[in-house]
């Protein structure tokens, strides 16, 4: 097992850990979990030996093999898809290499002794081999390949011809197929569609014999995927034995208890340093003084944990459309290509969307969800059919390219502020609290913020106007757990109608009313929630 040992470990003046501890048994399935900058990617680099603590230990099982998959895939080029993923597998090739030439070197007559100690070299070899997988490499990643959208029309093509998001599934495509010991996934769901993150919760439980360790933004993802959750908070880390959900609960019920002993310690060291104030100054008390004074000196202070702030994001009053808020006839788009034909994303699509519905837009990437919205918010034309917004319709539109939209001259605070002019500086803070900007990083200016921050940034503006129609592609990436779980809820309360595009399953349950699929060019409605579609699409049986 890998074990972490006592370890301490600061960057620059914040403290990440001090003098803690934790293990990855093998085999394990472990979520990493804790706020935004407490530490979850420093155990990662710990692990991997690309940061070392300050102080204590990390021990790793020698020969075992790590596995790490990150945010940041590096330059890929000069390779085919197939191959750059099976490229990583390097040792494994190299191994089978080495076995090759062994059995060339047995088939030449060599003394009993030679032969013998060839026999043992070769014997440990070949189970290494095996072990890795090596005898059904190329199968197995173009089995993962196709399991996360990169079909076998696809391997072939040269792995820098792929746009981001594609290069960072062939990423996670070559940790996979490496099958580690020791597995390590920081956000492996931020590029999937539901299909490829159904296909990897499936692969997980199925395929991978070895040990996981894995941040995830996705609930269900995680509570499908883990049975132990290792909390990183506070500098310290803690380990609960179940999923997240049992996380959530253990977590405040341990809080509360912590509080109330902190309630019963600091009710006696009141009393008691009301007793040494009281009687410090009599002589015929100075015994007993100092005894209370050494007695308290030596109590080890319970200390409570600096708390997340949730802020609870209510929307402005939401003035009321028509019932009838967009009419959609024989709605059709299409691209044209460079040699002049046209790719036809959907067409014929006919419906209503009404007021106060709460709508979400499935299937595979590439299949024109986004399209469709940026047909229903004006961002695009159709090419044929018409999308009629409805009398009194204020609509609002978020996409991961609105970014662009803002001023990268002014601060977070000021951005925010703009679109609230008539906010109190309170309510702009709490605005900005909802979307993890909270301390100095509301100073701070929109060009040096990330894509993710910028993006939330985006969301918090959107979501500050008067609007009743929300058309939201993607509003869910990029944040973290507890604020999707605000999000979710202000949507929730929100009094107008929404049409989103979102691969958080929890999220969609938990907000839908109907479901829009775009399938093979066709848009297919079903009249119910997100279950209902599963229901009846026959995908129930598949994960949801």
């Amino acid at each position: 097992m890998i074990q972490l040992i006592n370890i301490s470990r600061q960057h620059g003046s914040q403290i990440l850990f001090q003098n803690a501890s934790a293990q990855i048994l093998p085999g394990s399935r472990s979520g990493l979990v804790g706020p935004n900058g407490a530490g979850k990617t420093t155990v990662f680099r710990l692990i991997t030996g690309e940061e070392h603590p300050d102080s204590g230990d990390i021990v790793i099982p020698k020969g075992a093999v790590v596995g790490y998959f990150s945010q940041d895939v590096g330059d890929m080029a000069g390779r085919s898809a197939l191959a750059e993923v099976m490229a990583a597998s390097g040792n494994t090739v190299q191994l089978g290499e080495e076995l090759t030439q062994m059995e060339a070197q047995m088939c030449d007559p060599l003394e009993d002794d030679v032969m013998a100690a060839l026999l043992e070299r070769y014997g440990e070899a070949q189970a290494e081999f095996e072990n890795r997988g090596g005898y059904d490499l190329e199968s197995r990643a173009q089995a993962v390949l196709t399991g996360l959208g990169i079909g076998p029309d696809a391997y072939g093509r040269p792995v820098e011809s792929f746009s981001g998001g594609w290069k960072m599934r062939i990423a996670l495509a070559k940790i996979l197929t490496l099958n580690p010991d020791y597995l390590l996934l920081d956000e492996p769901t931020n590029h999937l569609d539901v299909e490829s993150i159904i296909w990897l919760e499936e692969w997980l439980a199925t395929d991978f014999k070895g040990a996981l360790l894995m941040t995830s933004h996705d609930r269900e993802f995680m509570n499908r995927s883990v049975k132990r959750i290792i909390e990183v908070s506070g500098g310290t880390i803690t380990t609960y034995s179940g999923d997240y959900d049992y996380y959530e609960r253990e977590r405040d019920i341990r809080l509360e208890q912590l509080l109330a002993s902190h309630r019963r310690q600091q009710e006696m060291l009141a009393k008691e340093e009301e007793f040494i104030a009281r009687f410090a100054a009599r002589a015929s008390h100075a015994a007993q003084v100092q005894s209370r004074v050494k007695k308290i000196e030596k109590i080890e202070r319970i200390e409570i944990p600096a708390a997340q702030r949730k802020v609870k994001f209510e929307f402005p009053p939401v003035p009321r459309s028509g019932d009838d808020v967009v009419k959609i006839e024989g709605l059709a788009k299409g691209w044209e290509l460079p040699d002049g034909s046209v790719k036809s994303v959907f067409g014929g699509v006919n419906g209503l969307i009404r007021r106060g519905e709460k709508i979400a837009v499935v299937g595979v990437n590439g299949a024109g969800k986004s399209t469709f919205l940026k047909v229903l918010a004006g961002e695009t034309e159709p090419s044929a059919g018409s999308a009629i917004i409805g009398a009194s319709v204020q609509a609002g539109y978020f996409s991961q390219h609105a970014m662009e939209i803002l001023d990268p001259k002014l601060t977070v605070f000021e951005t925010v502020q703009n679109a609230l002019p008539n906010a109190t500086i309170g309510a702009v803070h709490n605005l900005c609290g909802a979307f993890l900007f909270s301390g100095e990083m509301v100073e701070k200016r929109i060009d040096r913020l990330s894509g993710g921050e910028k993006s939330r940034v985006v969301l918090a503006t959107l979501l500050a106007r008067p609007l009743n129609f929300l058309i939201l592609d993607e509003p869910t990436n990029h944040l973290d757990i507890d604020s999707r779980e605000l999000l979710l809820q202000a949507l929730q309360d929100f009094g107008g109608t929404v049409i989103l595009v979102s691969h958080d399953r929890h999220f969609l349950r938990a907000l839908v009313n109907r479901v829009f699929v775009v399938d093979h060019g066709e848009m297919i409605i079903y009249e119910g929630d997100y279950d209902y579609y599963l229901h009846k699409s026959g995908r129930e049986a598949h994960g949801g």
